[in-house]
């Protein structure tokens, strides 16, 4: 070989970002794998690149004895001190090749093993780059659709959008510019494959990161993030800074920077609330924009019951479910929500133990209701089926609204009564006639 290699082999690393130790290993591998082609592996053959005259030489290495039985890797003594006078018996001697004397054939090997060589180095080289690059936002262009999962050009190599990480109602067209969240790098028989989402809770991280100074510089930090994708979402923020407000920084001016965010995730809404190590406070912050009377805490179940009012009821439950939903996936715990006519029910059957009317529940119950606020106390009346048991309960009651309540509730209560006893005398009369 006449061509000096440096030259090619410089351009070829700038072009593929190839390493250049490897690139020459795979010359020296092509070469000496046509050669050994060309002699049928019967050779004790070596190939080294030469930098100085960008040549691949080729050495045939045999053992210098005094009587060859191996002509292709023995050598007779006196042969071998021709080439070389201080050769002893027992050396081994190598002989410079002529490579150009190769056939095509090995010439087409060598070819193939570069290239080879060479596409085993770039997808390493991918997998290498990508795999540090993990969690990190990619800007990619559609460039086909392969059985609903998007294939997506990055430039150097192509990524795999997969149906179930794409957002239910975003539509892509070929050539369409495409943001999304390396979820997982993964090397495969054909190569390094690199998994994208449009879905993962991260990816909004990503974004407000991008989006928000104070977040990328770890002065508001977003402690956790719950998501349906397309629909809603919701991020709980901590300021390290008492100076920073967090919801404040995160929305931004007139709300240009949440707007950003909620226009890359294509009107996907976005609730920010303010976290706090108190999971009472914390979720009633979650639970927003409803508004929530009471809540119970059961840290052994890690579970919630709160109460809110019977009108934030459906607001607080939201759409199929959807606001409780992404209240429970943002604090970790199980949420029971309850409107204050069912709690203040629940707290009677409680406390009047499923209807005994003794006496000295009754007068527990009394005493339970004076302690409660006007609220409870309304709701508690409202609930009663009973005047003994209101007229009790209603002893040293001196709250105007209670009073009222209590009065209008007597007085339904009597007329149902009245109504009744009508009935049961008329029917006996029906009866007495009958007979």
């Amino acid at each position: 070989m006449n061509i000096n290699l440096n030259h090619i082999i410089d351009q070829v690393v700038k072009d593929k970002g190839i390493d250049r130790a490897v690139l020459v290993e795979a010359l020296e591998a092509a070469v000496l794998s046509a050669a050994n082609k060309k002699y049928r592996n019967t050779r004790d053959l070596e190939a080294h690149f030469n930098d100085e005259i960008g040549e691949v030489e080729v050495f045939e290495f045999v053992t210098v004895v005094e009587e060859v039985e191996n002509s292709y890797q023995e050598i007779d003594l006196g042969e071998a001190q021709e080439i070389d006078p201080d050769v002893e018996v027992g050396d081994s001697l190598g002989m410079k090749m002529d490579a150009s004397s190769f056939s095509r054939i090995a010439a087409q090997t060598a070819k193939q093993v570069i290239i080879q060589k060479v596409r085993e180095a770039e997808r390493e080289g991918v997998f290498n780059e990508f795999k540090d690059r993990l969690g990190e936002l990619v800007n990619g262009i559609v460039r086909r659709y392969e059985r609903g999962d998007l294939i997506i050009d990055l430039g150097r190599t192509e990524a795999l959008l997969p149906h179930r990480e794409q957002v239910p109602r975003e539509n892509y067209r070929q050539g369409d510019r495409v943001r999304a969240y390396i979820s997982d790098v993964r090397m495969a028989t054909k190569g390094p494959q690199i998994i994208l989402s449009r879905t993962h809770p991260a990816l909004l991280i990503e974004l407000f990161k991008m989006e928000v100074p104070e977040v990328s510089e770890g002065i508001v930090e977003i402690k956790a993030v719950s998501r349906e994708p397309g629909s809603r979402a919701k991020i709980a923020v901590l300021s390290n800074d008492p100076d920073v407000d967090p919801i404040g920084a995160c929305v931004g001016m007139r709300g240009a920077r949440v707007q950003n965010v909620v226009s890359e995730l294509r009107g996907e809404k976005i609730d920010i609330i303010n976290w706090t190590p108190d999971i009472a406070r914390f979720a009633c912050a979650a639970l927003s924009p409803a508004e929530v009377t009471r809540v119970y805490v059961d840290n052994d179940e890690e579970s919630l019951e709160m109460i809110v009012p019977d009108d934030q009821l459906s607001l607080a439950i939201g759409k199929k479910g959807q606001n409780v939903r992404l209240a429970a996936k943002l604090t970790g715990w199980k949420i029971d929500i309850m409107s204050e006519t069912r709690a203040a029910e629940a707290e009677l059957e409680e406390l009047t133990g499923g209807g005994n009317n003794d006496a000295a529940e009754e007068a527990e119950a009394a005493e339970l209701l004076s302690a409660m606020t006007a609220k409870d106390a309304i709701a508690f009346i409202k609930a009663a089926e009973s005047v003994e048991r209101l007229t009790t309960m209603a002893e040293g009651e001196t709250r105007v609204t209670v009073t009222r309540a209590l009065e209008a509730r007597v007085e339904e209560l009597t007329a149902d009564e009245n109504a009744a006893d009508e009935n049961a005398a008329d029917e006996n009369a029906a009866d007495e006639k009958a007979e």
